[in-house]
């Protein structure tokens, strides 16, 4: 067998013996009578019948070829019939996609020119043939469920990006995604699709109608009476929007659902013949080969036996193996062709697994696999096999969901049974699986959306769903107990999920035995393991899919990811726990973590994803020396010129055309574009896609390999020489290994190829399951509205008056509607629990949790070098954990995982520590850290989890959540000590603002949505660091109250021109956006508030202690803000109060309640609960500012100016603010505490009036005009108060008057006029 490739003209073997006498006594060879008999059983006739013995002609294999010649010319009655050519069609024999001018927009084709994918608004395109006579039907294959019409059209349809087929006359359309038929107008018409459906278009010219069906069942004609007559034929055809895909059968493959004969009558051909000569052929070499298992020889009693087929085994009887090669050699070629394969060879190796049992039972494949490698020359047996598990791949994903996945199971097990043949196994991984298939797709179980033909109204007859939701879309916990019907009915749900369940982990299980053939790495008979060539090709599916994240023809779909992560999962489990059984010193399974050596020595490539401390290259050249000293990996020079993708070496262009010379000749015919898989059409053609652009006529020519594209610079894996010593290491070569650092312990964790299978694991979580996860979380919610709906639907019922039956009437049609809605959906739901978020599935993800959590720590470790670690690990710590918490509940419950507590505490010290990690530079993950620790600490038992961690870390975390809120985003900073503060402020006891209470939350969920759960041992910790160190809190506060004058300033020129815009008389509408940020801004100040109270309180001495030098300047930058915040919230008919009465969507949370509670408790701290040099110090800077005013004191209390009374007399219907109002909210004690400073202010600004003298303008400071001068500038002797100047040192150190640097500033006091 020396022809290796595809392309060249191959002579067949020549099987014949020679014809010289003596070698028809070959040792082995049966005598010639029993030779005789045999080839005669063997090679029967066409119609069955055998000749007499006399009357036949003596067989030996010297006449054989010229018999099997013979009887494969004879034509059987069923041919003759068939052979007829059909009448009513126009155009090439071989139907594919017109991709020359039959189409309009911007279209994807695949390369065998039968898959699409739109690319544009709505691209159409016909096929290459047309009917005009007759009964005609093609197949489309559903890849995707969006918004496609696919039916005929005629020549003369004009398509465009807004009309496609059925929105022109003479174009008729189904469209499953719209449940409708298209025909210029629109009416209801069929059943909604699902990709993975396959819907038949059949068309009958002679009767005028068009009609579809789905999965075989018909929906029934959806137009009659179409045009026909001269000139008149019609072309398969479909218009699709962007990123829809789909692939079409025009007869190259046996159709799904054939309707050849319908009751007798003549049905339906497809487009495409059939090859029917071949196919007779065919079945007529396969009924031999079926003798041949069949009929066993007897030598020793001279005599033909039947065997046992499911045990046949060749054992190199000499006359059977001859008898093979004589079938083989007409067989071979017929096994290359796709529609044959399909129908022939499938066909007859799933007909040996339906005998049931497990796939070991029937060694009959492996050894038709060996005769295979045997009989048939290499490149027909490539040809083959790839064919067979395109077939498959294609058998699998487009079977309808039966109630016992009976097809689903078939399907797997025979490429179970195809993978278990070692030599076709390494065939396919090197060259098929990973290449040319989307081999994904065999670990994908897809979710019914239509149920009811799933079967699952049998497999769970009883629908159930909870009721635990109150109308704003909170949890109630107050629920009364379920009643012993909704018991019985939950118990009754909860059991054929039970059922549903068992049935998914068969096909689940059979999923993993797949992946376990592929893992295997003791097959190294003939070459590399399996295990070795997966990792590879995995490597460079991981890399497709994280460095094309926007070309959607190359990423492998989500819900495809999801279910692959799973079955990796398990498998990679299974086979770490055999090798810890092995070698009992290596790590554990539940131990697992992957080693920092991976992230540097450059065993793994990580292609060009951020590293924690950025690019690799810069990584390299600036902590080369540590690499050195603490991992013993020295760094290359050459290495070190880094290297963009721009400047990548063209080298790649002559290794692409290097790879591709090694791919069949079929391939390389058709020049194809983007090297790449398009997910989103045909799941099993070549990776190749043909671009086409009504717009670009130069890339119409099909034979023009486009360069342009071609060229595209795509880093080349450095991973796909690798070998098993590379990997695994040995004789002292450490592989995956390499540079341990001194912290990594001894203990060897497993083998290195699995360790990078773990590493590709976590990836992939990062890449899309993730997001699928909370996709999917939507049918819950859906079922959560709808439950609601239903019951306040129920409650109006017993409500409605007897009298009005017209609403009575109505409410029971809603009600109907929402229980048919919530059978649906809670049977959907099953599936989706069971498939997705299942307590299996949730202990992959903690596992995934824990594997990321030890890896993370042992990475820390390492110092510096901790930079090197890819960023994704980080965001999958985060993210599985938000998963768990969010996603999987409630159907189970993360309390309940093993090691729950301490795993919420490790993953608290790893968000403590790193969310300010000076090690990690990338904005992106240090905002994500952040936002994680923001929801950690707003729920009680995370928040727990942080208050446990080690109390160096604890004030480590504190430390650096009061740096200085400059040049970095400390809104997220400001968020986290609220949410400490949160239920420990002036009337902060609120999860929802009093006036949103009527209103339903968009996600109940929300971290800011949760109870107030403050944390008065991190309290502790701020209070200890504000006091001890001296420079902290003025830098933290000076900031804090930066912050806050820029945000209310902000927020009040906003609301200036809400309120402008909304005063004109013109309509006009306020840009949602401004509102966003107008509100974004009134949501900052009242939190940099609450900052500014919790600070008060913890530390009031920061503000009241004069003996600390910021503190007097402290307390009069803060009495400043105060008294803005107060008079331009409380002053009557103000801008605040008609902004806020207009209610825009958008400034939902702009009320008077958060911020005018946040300025009372500030005041009430420093007025009345403190000592009373503290009260004398704030009152003196209170009523020092020019700004103060008491009124806006008393407005707190609802007290209006003795002035307004008057102009409030006619509007006194009107609702004042005040705070005796919000008595759920305000403690009566927090009210007694509002008076008595109400009381005290009005005292003491009485007695300020009385002694205050009046100043002449010449003694008040030049700068506020508020305050007489008390201070004089070294050298320069100029003068101002006391508040401006050290206000305006914190930033200069230049004379407001002279520019003269300031050495110092002394005290002044006017003298004593003589």
């Amino acid at each position: 067998m020396t022809s290796k490739g595809a392309g060249t003209a191959f002579s067949r073997k020549s099987y014949r013996l020679s014809s010289e006498p003596e070698k028809s006594k070959v040792t082995g060879i049966v005598n010639s009578r029993l030779l005789n008999d045999y080839l005669h059983c063997v090679f029967t006739s066409a119609d069955g019948n055998q000749p007499a013995a006399a009357y036949r002609k003596h067989l030996t294999f010297q006449n054989l070829q010229e018999h099997l010649d013979r009887l494969l010319a004879e034509k059987s009655g069923s041919e003759d019939s068939r052979d007829q050519v059909a009448e009513g069609r126009l155009g090439p024999s071989t139907v594919v996609l017109d991709h020359t001018s039959g189409f309009e927009g911007l279209l994807l084709v695949d390369d065998d020119l039968l898959g699409v994918i739109g690319h544009s608004n709505f691209g159409s395109i016909r096929a290459t043939t047309c009917v005009y006579k007759g009964k005609w039907i093609y197949e489309v294959l559903i890849s995707s469920q969006g918004l496609m019409q696919i039916g005929w059209c005629t020549l003369n349809c004009k398509f465009n990006q807004e009309e496609g087929v059925g929105d022109t006359p003479d174009s008729y359309a189904y469209d499953g995604n719209r449940v409708r038929k298209w025909n210029v107008t629109t009416t209801n018409y069929g059943k909604s699709w699902a990709a993975g459906d396959i819907v038949s278009c059949l068309i009958d010219l002679d009767e005028g109608t068009i009609a579809f069906c789905l999965n075989g069942m018909s929906l029934g004609t959806a137009f009659d009476n179409i045009t026909r007559g001269a000139g008149m034929a019609y072309f398969p055809a479909i218009s699709l929007s962007f990123k829809e895909s789909v692939a079409f059968n025009f007869g190259s493959r046996p159709l799904r659902y054939p309707l050849h004969v319908q009751r007798g009558v003549e049905g339906y051909c497809p487009l495409q013949d059939p090859p029917v000569a071949d196919l007779v052929k065919a079945h007529k070499l396969l009924g031999y080969l079926k003798n041949v298992i069949h009929i066993g020889i007897d030598v020793t009693e001279g005599k033909l036996v039947e065997k046992d087929t499911s045990m046949w085994q060749l054992q190199g009887e000499p006359t059977v193996l001859i008898t093979l090669a004589h079938i083989f050699n007409y067989f071979s070629p017929l096994l290359c062709k796709v529609y044959l394969v399909e129908d022939v060879l499938m066909t007859f190796l799933l007909s040996i697994l339906e005998r049931g049992g497990a796939v070991e039972a029937h060694p009959l494949i492996q050894q038709l696999l060996d005769l295979m490698w045997l009989l048939m020359e290499e490149y027909e047996v490539h040809e083959c096999l790839k064919q067979l598990l395109m077939s498959l791949l294609r058998a699998y994903r487009f079977s309808p969901i039966i109630p016992d996945l009976g097809l689903q199971i078939h399907y797997l097990r025979l490429t179970i049974a195809v993978l278990k043949h070692e030599k076709s196994r390494k065939y396919l991984l090197s060259n098929v699986l990973f290449d040319v298939l989307r081999s994904v797709v065999f670990f994908y179980i897809k979710s019914p959306l239509r149920v009811e033909e799933a079967g699952l109204q049998e497999l769970i007859p009883t629908t159930w769903w909870p009721n635990r939701f109150t109308k704003e879309g909170k949890e109630n916990k107050e629920m009364k107990e379920e009643s012993a019907e909704e018991r019985l009915r939950r118990r009754a749900y909860e059991r054929g999920c039970q059922r549903l369940k068992k049935r998914i982990e068969v096909v689940e299980g059979l999923q993993v035995q797949i992946l376990k053939l592929l893992l295997n790495n003791k097959d190294r008979g003939g070459g590399e393991a399996s295990r070795y060539i997966f990792l590879n090709k995995f490597r460079k599916f991981l890399q497709e899919n994280a460095s094309n994240r926007g070309n959607l023809t190359v990423l492998c779909p989500p819900e495809y990811m999801v279910c692959f992560l799973h079955r990796l999962i398990a498998a990679l489990r299974s086979f770490w726990d055999g090798h810890k059984a092995k070698t009992p010193a290596t790590v554990g399974s539940e131990e697992a973590y992957v080693p920092p050596q991976l992230f540097y020595n450059g065993k793994v490539d990580y292609f060009d994803l951020q590293r924690l401390g950025g690019l690799l290259s810069h990584l390299k050249k600036t902590l080369k020396d540590d690499l050195a000293a603490k991992a013993n990996v020295l760094i290359d020079p050459a290495e070190l010129q880094a290297v963009t993708m721009d400047d990548l070496d063209e080298d790649e262009e002559s290794a692409t055309s290097a790879a591709q010379s090694q791919r069949p000749s079929a391939a390389l015919a058709i020049g194809g574009a983007l090297a790449r898989p398009g997910w989103l059409s045909s799941p099993t053609l070549g990776r190749a896609n043909r671009f086409l652009s009504t717009a670009a006529v130069s890339l119409m020519n099909p034979r023009r390999p486009l360069g342009t594209l071609e060229k595209i610079k795509v880093r080349t894996l450095s991973v796909e020489q690798r070998t098993e010593e590379d990997i695994e290491g040995s004789h002292g070569n450490e592989g995956l290994l390499l540079g341990k650092p001194p912290e990594e312990p001894d203990q060897p964790i497993t083998e290195n190829s699995l360790l990078e299978v773990l590493d590709g694991i976590i990836m992939m979580y990062n890449l899309s399951v993730h997001q699928q996860l909370g996709k999917m979380v939507g049918v819950s919610d859906d079922v959560n509205e709808y439950a609601m709906a239903l019951k306040d639907t129920e409650e109006k019922i017993s409500r409605c008056p007897k009298r009005r039956r017209d609403i009575h009437e109505e409410l029971l049609k809603s009600q109907k509607v929402f229980s048919e809605k919530l059978n649906h959906l809670s049977r959907r739901l099953a599936w989706i629990n069971v498939t997705i978020y299942s307590k299996e599935k949730m202990q992959d993800i903690y596992w995934l949790l824990r594997v990321c959590i030890r890896t993370i720590e042992h990475g820390d470790r390492t110092g510096s070098l901790f930079a090197f670690m890819p960023e994704f690990y980080l965001s999958v710590a985060m993210n599985s954990y938000s998963a768990l918490k969010n996603y999987f509940s409630p159907v189970n419950s993360m309390e309940e995982l093993p090691g729950y507590e301490e795993t919420l505490m490790r993953l608290a010290a790893i968000l403590a520590k790193h969310f300010a990690d000076s090690r990690i530079v990338g904005t992106d993950i240090r905002d994500s850290l952040m936002q994680a620790l923001a929801s950690y600490v707003c729920y009680p038992h995370s928040l727990r989890a942080v208050e446990r961690i080690p109390e160096e870390q604890r004030i480590s975390m504190m430390k650096s959540l009061l740096a200085p809120y400059e040049q970095r985003p400390w809104a997220q900073t400001n968020w986290i000590l609220v949410r400490l503060w949160r239920g420990c402020g002036f009337g902060y006891r609120y999860t929802r603002l009093p006036h949103l209470l009527k209103t339903k939350p968009e996600d109940a969920s929300l971290p800011s949505l949760q109870k107030p759960c403050p944390s008065t041992l991190l309290q502790r910790h701020m209070a200890d660091l504000l006091r001890s160190d001296r420079d902290l809190a003025p830098s933290f506060l000076n900031s804090v109250l930066n912050q806050l004058n820029w945000a209310f300033s902000e927020f009040i020129g906003m609301i200036q021109e809400i309120q402008q815009a909304a005063e004109r008389l013109e309509r006009n509408f306020v840009d949602s956006r401004q509102l966003k940020v107008c509100a974004t801004c009134f949501d900052l100040s009242v939190s940099l508030l609450r900052v500014l109270e919790m600070t008060v309180t913890l530390a009031p001495e920061i503000f009241l202690d004069w003996n600390r030098p910021s503190s007097e300047l402290l307390l009069r930058r803060l009495a400043q803000l105060l008294n803005q915040v107060l008079n331009r919230v409380t002053a009557e008919r103000n801008l605040f109060d008609r902004v806020v009465n207009l209610r825009l969507p958008g400034l939902e949370s702009v009320d008077h309640y958060p911020i005018l509670v946040a300025v009372t408790g500030i005041l009430v701290r420093l007025l009345v609960d403190t000592d009373a040099q503290g009260v004398e110090h704030a009152t003196a800077v209170l009523l020092a500012d020019p700004c103060f005013q008491l009124r806006s004191i008393q407005y707190l209390l609802g007290h209006a100016e003795p002035s307004a009374l008057a102009a409030a007399a006619p509007a006194a219907e009107k609702r004042r603010f005040s705070l005796h109002s919000y008595t759920d909210y305000i403690s009566t004690e927090e009210l007694v505490k509002v008076d008595k400073m109400l009381h005290h202010l009005s005292e003491e600004s009485k007695q300020a009036a009385a002694t205050t003298l009046p100043t002449s303008e010449e003694d008040l400071c030049p700068i506020c005009y508020a305050h007489p001068i008390s201070a004089i500038f070294r050298p320069c002797s100029h003068k101002s108060c006391k508040a401006c100047i050290n206000q305006h040192l914190m930033n200069n150190k230049d004379c407001f008057f002279c520019k003269a640097t300031i050495t110092g500033v002394d005290d002044f006091t006017k003298p004593a006029s003589s």
